[in-house]
């Protein structure tokens, strides 16, 4: 899922996108309310990290703005802890509000709990349980299982997996797997995909005898279980 992070304090906001990354979160940044603003209604992200004192135009106008075309989940995260600054953010349409400082934990909880809000209540929205066979991924709370077992994945793993099992029975190239997963254009003098494939299969395939995750040679790989024999 896409985040937009708009912070203007350069190390909070790297420790943000880092952190957030590492969750398995594709996560854009910008560091004043223009730019945000911006990016906030020409792109679409599943959620928007937005502080509420931003250089050119603070949090709160960026709110009210973005509120009169879009309703993109927001969750404000703001030094200004008064009642008011709080209602007034809520009542300018944020979804969530909170305070710095902050526990890390607590803010990966509450953009899940908002995401899973949101595809509550969209009429056709994605699925937020994939499966094939007996493997099932649950990407609201970042888990994956196979014949009951928790499957320990990396949030690159959890990523890769997520794709193929998206478009399950589609071949998948290498240039389109390091453009999704890893944001990058693919370089043929890299293997990352072939490790991460590689090491993905070792969790998800070898213990389990079935595989599900198959080389097509010379065009990439695909998710689909196949008849034995």
């Amino acid at each position: 899922m896409r985040l937009l992070l708009i912070e203007d304090e350069a190390k909070l906001g790297e420790y943000l996108r880092k952190g957030l990354s590492e969750e398995g979160y594709t996560v854009d940044t910008a560091i004043n309310g223009v730019d945000g603003l911006h990016m906030a209604m020409e792109l679409e992200y599943d959620l928007i990290v937005l502080d509420g004192m931003l250089p050119g135009i603070d949090g709160f106008a960026v709110l009210a703005a973005l509120r009169q075309s879009k309703a993109t989940p927001v969750l404000m995260l703001t030094a200004r802890s008064d009642v008011e600054d709080r209602v007034r953010g809520l009542q300018s349409g944020a979804d969530d509000y909170m305070v710095k400082p902050f526990a890390f934990s607590e803010l990966v909880a509450r953009i899940q709990v908002l995401l899973r809000r949101t595809c509550m209540h969209q009429q056709s929205p994605e699925p937020t349980i994939l499966g094939e066979g007996d493997l099932e991924l649950d990407l609201i709370r970042r888990k994956a299982t196979r014949a009951g077992t928790r499957l320990d994945l990396t949030a690159k793993e959890f990523n890769l997996l997520a794709l193929l099992l998206r478009r399950k029975g589609e071949v998948l190239s290498r240039t389109e797997l390091a453009s999704q997963v890893w944001d990058m254009n693919f370089d043929s003098e890299t293997n990352v995909v072939e490790v991460a494939v590689r090491r993905l299969r070792m969790k998800v395939d070898h213990p389990f005898g079935t595989p599900l995750i198959q080389t097509v040679r010379g065009m990439g790989y695909v998710l689909e279980a196949r008849a034995v024999g």
